[in-house]
């Protein structure tokens, strides 16, 4: 199911998207950017990346709403050990998610290959982040100002909810434990808006939107947020 507008980029304009999106609700532009072609899909490759930068220290967060732990660990390390599918059980305190605490200057090659959608916002600059997850794995509901998520490899779920209808959900549980024992005893007009990203597709969100992600594979993806 997806209850997301969907946008070819040649169906739509940098000024209707302004009208009609950029501070009103979400959208899923499909065309927008050329990465499933560009080297950016080959940086990204399992092989490549270990090749690249199996030594580099990369920086894990839990998946928890607030009070995030940090935990620095080898790339190798986390790819071959904790890049695993997720239990429904676990506590999102438990989890180690990576996204975002990125090195720019270790991981320039790839962020110097992507090509961020070209929709920008009046006063607005762009900041990147580059996350890999294993399925099942997301993070819990959260809010923070406008931004893109386009998956490179995989797929990924979004629930999204406007600033002023928070949904509700326990800030040490999973996206995963949710979707398993909240989302089935909802009321028809408690339900998210949602959809399944995959590649060759961008999610635009706007300022203070509520949402959730959940990782259906194991899931390579960059986020460019606006501030």
């Amino acid at each position: 199911e997806c209850n997301i507008d969907i946008r070819d980029v040649n169906s739509i304009t940098h000024t209707e998207f302004i009208e009609e999106y950029a501070y009103a609700k979400p959208v899923i532009l499909r065309g927008l950017t050329d990465n499933t072609v560009r080297a950016v899909i080959l940086l990204c490759i399992r092989s490549n990346l270990l090749r690249e930068y199996a030594e580099k220290m990369v920086r894990l967060s839990t998946a928890n709403t607030h009070s995030y732990r940090k935990v620095d660990v080898r790339f190798e390390e986390f790819v071959k050990f904790l890049l695993t599918p997720q239990p429904k059980d676990i506590l999102g305190s438990d989890t180690l998610y990576f996204f975002g605490d990125n090195n720019f200057t270790e991981w320039h090659s790839l962020f110097e290959e992507y090509k961020a959608p070209p929709f920008s916002l009046p006063l607005m600059h762009p900041a990147y982040s580059f996350g890999i997850a294993g399925p099942g794995t997301g993070v819990p509901f959260h809010w923070h100002g406008p931004g893109y998520s386009e998956v490179i490899y995989g797929r990924k779920r979004w629930f999204l909810y406007p600033p002023d209808e928070a949904p509700e959900f326990h800030p040490n549980h999973t996206t995963l434990s949710w979707v398993s024992l909240s989302y089935p005893n909802l009321e028809l007009h408690q339900r998210p808006l949602e959809c399944t990203i995959r590649p060759g597709e961008v999610l635009y969100f706007p300022d203070r939107w509520w949402h959730a992600t959940l990782n259906l594979d194991t899931s390579v993806f960059i986020s460019t947020f606006l501030g």
